[in-house]
C-alpha cells in the first residue's frame, strides 16, 4: 500500500529561519510555498529526492495562530516532527483498507494537501501516537478533494 515516504511534517515557530537553516545544513531546495487557511499553517516543501511514485520532502509547517492544530501542537510539545505521510496510490482504497483494519480516520473524504496532492489523516492514538497521513500525489489525485474534518484530534 505504501509506496514511499512522502514527508516528514516538521512545526516551527519561525518559518523563514528553519528554511534557511535546512537550506544551508541540508543543502535543501524549497519547490512550494503554501498558506493553507483550511489547516492554519504556513508552509515550505524542501525536496529531499524523487523515487518511485513521486518526491519525498521535508515539510516545514509554521501556524497561522495559536489555536490551530500545528500552534497547539508547538504549545504542547515545541518544535519538532509532527507528522510522517506515506505516499499512496489511491488514497481512497488506502483509507478504506485501513478504516476496515479498525484504525479511526480524521478525513471521511480526502482534502486538498501540498503540491496539489489528495490527502487523509489517521488517528495518532491508532498508530502508535503517530499522526499519520496518506498522500496521494497530484498527478494521481481523484476528481473530488473536500474536507470533513480536522486533524487536530
Amino acid at each position: 500500500m505504501f509506496m514511499r515516504i512522502d514527508h516528514v511534517g516538521i512545526a516551527c515557530h519561525d518559518l523563514e529561519e528553519r528554511i534557511a537553516f535546512f537550506e544551508r545544513v541540508f543543502d535543501l531546495t524549497v519547490v512550494a510555498r503554501e498558506i493553507n487557511e483550511e489547516q492554519g499553517v504556513k508552509e515550505a516543501m524542501l525536496h529531499i529526492a524523487d523515487g518511485q511514485g513521486g518526491g519525498s520532502y521535508i515539510q516545514l509547517l509554521e501556524p497561522l495562530g495559536p489555536d490551530t492544530p500545528v500552534g497547539k501542537f508547538l504549545a504542547k510539545r515545541g518544535e519538532g516532527v509532527h507528522h510522517v505521510a506515506f505516499g499512496v496510490p489511491d488514497v481512497v482504497q488506502a483509507m478504506e483498507k485501513i478504516g476496515d483494519s479498525g484504525v479511526r480516520l480524521l478525513d471521511k473524504t480526502p482534502r486538498h494537501g501540498s503540491l496539489n496532492s489528495s490527502i487523509a489523516f489517521l488517528h495518532p492514538k491508532d498508530v502508535g501516537g503517530v499522526l499519520t497521513e496518506l498522500v496521494q500525489a497530484a498527478e494521481r489525485q481523484p476528481e473530488s478533494t473536500s474536507n470533513t474534518t480536522n486533524a487536530d484530534s
